[in-house]
């Protein structure tokens, strides 16, 4: 049997420092008081105060927390003991330097229930801890006792030479700067006989020792949690707005050419067999390049675009607000089983396949698709973006084609059917015939490898986010090793996870490792749907999970945007812009594009995923038509407000009519209120009654209003009125403004 090794008394004190500097300091090594009592730290021994059941806890706390620099949580523990006497705790941050502090006083959260926690900020990125430390609080138990005895005769002389004594041994833990004075001045008038013993006691209690002694309070039988892991992200990992686009279609345009001859069509097809037949992938795509350049331009139809013309559209994507643009995969696209329009079996000699069957005889996951450009122009593309302040995220779909490089050099990659033949991804009713899914289980170092290396390819052209494609249909445990190695060297690489599954699955892709995760939002659509999802997914969860809300992906149109025409767009927008910090819109959305490809789908008629999409944005705007200025309001309301930046603090209100939903933000001093219409179709009113306290407010206080959207300000009680009609009026945001004091002016 195993037996734990026993910590010496010097390592308990660096493990679990006794005596604190001032409450919101940086915490300095002090001598062991001779009152304090600490017993061994482990999962088997609880302290003598009991710290129980602290939160956020990942994983039985295996796995790290996450948070932000400069993002405020909370941490919470279950902290009693026994008897009458009182508590107290603390929550201690140890920084990346294993530097203890800041550490911050706890507080009951609801009296009677033992919950104690407190708000913690961490301010720098890296690997953290947090520990609960609880203590007895024998100055708050005596102050009981003496608020009881003494005004009722009760042993006045005995507790009050009690209270010298005690407040004697707190004023050598308070630094001279921080009131030591004001205490010992406490411990004089304790003493003094010929005082009344009531202003004996009033003495005790004044502000200023309350102040002194509340930072730095005298502790005994000091018990402390293990200490628990907490990752602390670059801001981008919680907060940001995010445009998708295909940059072969930014830029496409219709160029006349001549026919392929079936002979030459008959040639290349031969020629690029043999090559990959061929052991070498360079000696294919040379091969394959010089059939090409023997054969004729494609027939009359769309040309793709590139990344030289995606770069010229980043600048009215910045000028929407947007943070990040992410790109659909941009490697070469196989030819066999290629989809035609419409997920078609029977594509066209121009048709350019779907990006996501990725791989041929030009290259695999670390190529680009010739008709994009080089490598130089993607750098010039990314480039471009960094210079709007934007960043270029890049899809990561770890799947091949038939074509794909990796099926002939590396077979046991993939799982071969009786016959020999590779089974293509489906996921019914869905297939895939153009795609090949990988079998992880017999070379599962070689790929995570071969992964690493694909990723850190892009890293070095400047890509540092990176949306995975159905990350769920892989292993688990795959996840965790890459992403561990990629953040080792490279913490401020980001991935999203696309992984619309079960809940299981999606949290536990979060706990490894992810930063972001797609969600359910797309198909939350009423008001009880969306209150309890987002309350499910700013509770627990937000310690670990962050969500993105997308309104649409070229995957999905969902049934609420083909309904409910512009006005269901621009109420879709406004939630998710609110509710979530990162959200994100697939070009096209912008333009209410809602036909789907047959009733019942959520495939779009026409699909970006199969064809080239040319889209008149400028005609759209001049005609009023493009959403763009409700979606640049919603990016610079998100900005200007810290509340919108945030998720773990959203509170929703009572509202009489099921088609409005009401929800606030809160950060610090900031606080913003919404107010949506569901209903696309309908003019809907409703009294909205507020939970002043959650917003700082006085149960019956009247605060001015001003809404973001609008301009317009209102005076808003704890109950007030509103009317939104669809098309004209899709929602309040409004901030709220504290009354000023008499004779003065608003807060601007």
């Amino acid at each position: 049997m195993h037996t734990a090794r026993q910590p010496t008394t010097e390592q308990l004190q660096r493990t679990h420092p006794l005596h604190r500097g001032a409450r919101g300091q940086p915490l300095t090594p002090t001598p062991r008081p001779v009152h304090a009592e600490l017993l061994p730290p482990g999962d088997s021994v609880i302290g003598r105060i009991p710290v129980l059941d602290v939160h956020p806890l990942v994983d039985c706390g295996r796995r790290p927390a996450k948070a932000v620099a400069g993002e405020t949580f909370q941490v919470s523990a279950t902290v009693f003991r026994e008897g009458h006497d009182a508590v107290a705790a603390d929550v201690v941050l140890c920084d990346p330097s294993g530097r203890p502090g800041p550490w911050t006083p706890m507080r009951e959260l609801s009296p009677g229930t033992d919950r104690w926690g407190a708000d913690v900020t961490p301010d720098a990125e890296g690997h953290w801890t947090y520990t609960v430390e609880a203590w007895s609080d024998p100055v708050t138990t005596w102050r009981g006792h003496a608020r009881i005895k003494i005004p009722a005769g009760i042993d006045t002389a005995l507790v009050l030479d009690e209270g010298a004594a005690l407040y004697e041994r707190a004023a050598a833990g308070v630094p001279k700067r921080d009131g030591r004075e004001a205490v010992l001045a406490a411990v004089d008038a304790l003493r003094d006989t010929g005082r009344p013993a009531a202003l004996r006691l009033a003495a005790a209690l004044t502000p200023e020792v309350d102040e002194a002694l509340g930072r730095h309070p005298l502790r005994e039988l000091v018990s402390a949690s293990r200490p628990l892991p907490l990752v602390v992200e670059r801001r981008r990992a919680l907060y940001g707005s995010w445009y998708e686009m295909f940059p072969r279609s930014e830029g496409a345009r219709t160029e006349p050419a001549a026919p392929v001859k079936p002979a030459r069509a008959a040639k290349a097809a031969k020629t690029v067999k043999t090559a990959k037949a061929t052991k070498t992938a360079a000696a294919a795509k040379r091969k394959a390049a010089a059939v090409r350049a023997e054969l004729p331009p494609a027939p009359p139809g769309i040309v793709s675009g590139t990344f030289r013309t995606a770069a010229e559209r980043l600048p009215a994507v910045a000028a929407m607000g947007f943070d990040v643009v992410y790109l659909p995969p941009i490697h070469p696209i196989g030819t066999t089983h290629r989809k035609g329009p419409n997920n078609s079996l029977s594509p066209g000699a121009g048709d350019p396949g779907v990006p996501w069957a990725i791989g041929s005889a030009e290259g695999g996951h670390d190529a680009v698709h010739p008709d994009l450009g080089t490598l130089e122009d993607f750098d010039h593309l990314v480039e471009t973006a960094r210079t709007l302040r934007m960043e270029i995220a890049l899809d990561f779909a770890l799947q091949c084609s038939p074509d794909h490089p990796w099926v002939e050099e590396h077979p046991e990659w993939f799982h071969h059917r009786a016959d020999g033949s590779i089974a293509y991804a489906e996921n019914p009713p869905k297939k895939y015939q153009d795609i090949y899914p990988i079998a992880f289980d017999r070379d599962l170092r070689g790929i995570v490898a071969e992964t690493v290396r694909i990723l850190r390819f892009w890293m070095d052209h400047g890509v540092r986010i990176f949306r995975v494609d159905n990350p769920h249909t892989k292993p688990v445990v795959f996840w965790e090793k890459v992403i561990a190695d990629v953040n080792r060297t490279d913490p401020d690489v980001i991935f999203l996870a696309e992984a619309f599954t079960r809940p299981a699955m999606m949290r536990t892709l979060a706990a490894v490792g992810f930063q972001q995760s797609y969600t359910y939002f797309t198909w939350r659509n009423t008001k009880q749907e969306l209150t309890e999802y987002v309350t499910e997914l700013s509770g627990d969860s937000a310690s670990y999970m962050r969500p993105n809300f997308f309104v649409n992906t070229p995957d999905i149109l969902p049934g609420y945007l083909q309904d409910g025409g512009r006005p269901a767009f621009e109420a879709r927008a406004v939630l998710a812009a609110t509710l979530s910090p990162p959200w994100g819109v697939y070009a096209g959305f912008e333009l209410c594009e809602n036909t789907p490809v047959h009733p019942g789908s959520e495939e779009y008629r026409d699909s970006e995923k199969y064809q080239l999409r040319p889209r008149d944005w400028e005609s759209a705007e001049r005609e009023g038509r493009s959403l763009a200025p409700l979606i640049t309001a919603l990016n610079r309301i998100r900005r200007r407000h810290p509340a919108l930046q945030q998720l773990r603090d959203v509170h929703f209100h009572s509202v009489d009519n099921d088609a409005l939903i009401a929800y606030s933000k809160r950060s610090g001093s900031n606080t913003v209120l919404v107010v949506v219409n569901l209903d696309p179709h309908h003019t809907r009113e409703a009294t909205v009654s507020l939970d002043m306290p959650r917003l700082g407010l006085d149960r019956h206080e009247s605060v001015p209003v001003r809404d973001e959207l609008t301009g317009a300000t209102y005076h808003w009680g704890r109950t007030f009125y509103v009317r939104l009609e669809p098309g004209v009026t899709p929602a309040h945001i409004v901030v709220l403004r504290p009354s000023p004091p008499t004779g003065g002016s608003p807060t601007p």
